[in-house]
């Protein structure tokens, strides 16, 4: 008996049905064909989309989240395309996810200071008011 999570590599999907499967719309399907990102096929008018188109989307989808630009998704995506074995398309990987990191790292850092200093303020004025208060009462 086969296993029921095993991918089916030859169904197709419509726009609506790999749209409902990502958990996206079908304007975000047609953005990044748009983009030329993807490239269904076409069954008459309709759009097709294989195995394949929805390994792509969920790279795309992926590289996004991550903030990567649509640019070294684009790169990205080629070059899995053009080496097989995956290997420049993995260094590339490292290089692009380690830079993006130590931007989300020194981000971190300016939101940590940015919380710590609105805190100081938010002590001093409490403090403030507190002494203001009680002036006025006695």
């Amino acid at each position: 008996m086969p296993a029921m999570d095993a991918p089916n590599h030859s169904k197709l999907y419509s726009v609506t049905e790999l749209a409902e499967d990502l958990g996206i719309t079908p304007r975000t399907l047609r953005f990044y064909e748009d983009k030329n990102l993807l490239n269904p096929q076409r069954a008459g008018n309709a759009r097709v989309y294989t195995h394949r188109d929805r390994g792509r989307m969920i790279l795309i989808l992926r590289g996004k989240r991550l903030g990567f630009s649509l640019s070294e998704i684009r790169e990205w995506l080629d070059l899995y395309e053009s080496d097989p074995d995956q290997l420049e398309q993995m260094r590339i990987l490292v290089g692009k996810a380690d830079a993006r990191l130590a931007v989300l790292r020194q981000q971190r850092e300016d939101i940590d200071a940015t919380i710590d200093e609105l805190e100081d303020i938010i002590g001093a004025a409490e403090r403030h008011l507190a002494s203001a208060g009680n002036a006025k009462q006695a």
